[in-house]
């Protein structure tokens, strides 16, 4: 079950965790920050597999949590904006500009990986 969301521990090898609640970066988990999981605030890819949850654990996350999770990714994504000094306003153009281009940039990458 999901309690509370938060950041989680950090790794300092960025081991692989799955499952679990404890480890920021993780996937498949619940509460913290991570991909695939349910409960927690805000997405964090520490480049790993990603293992999902199904839809239907998402769904029965109670409706206390899922807002303190909001609550709590807004104001990370505030805190993020105020270091890069940059205003919600500005991350809204940006993204509508990197949003318009992604999928390029996604097979540039690709490509130029390949050829390393």
């Amino acid at each position: 079950d999901v309690s509370s969301p938060k950041h989680g521990k950090v790794d300092p090898f960025n081991t692989p965790h799955v499952g679990g609640n404890m480890w920021a970066g993780g996937t498949g988990g619940r509460d913290t920050a991570g991909l695939g999981g349910k409960g927690g605030p805000y997405r964090l890819d520490a480049g790993h597999r990603v293992y999902q949850v199904s839809q239907a654990e998402k769904d029965a996350v109670p409706e206390e949590v899922k807002r303190a999770a909001r609550e709590m990714g807004e104001k990370a994504f505030k805190q993020r904006l105020k270091e890069i000094q940059m205003s919600e306003y500005d991350a809204s153009i940006y993204e509508r500009f990197s949003g318009a281009v992604r999928r390029q940039v996604q097979s540039l990458r690709i490509i130029l990986d390949n050829l390393q």
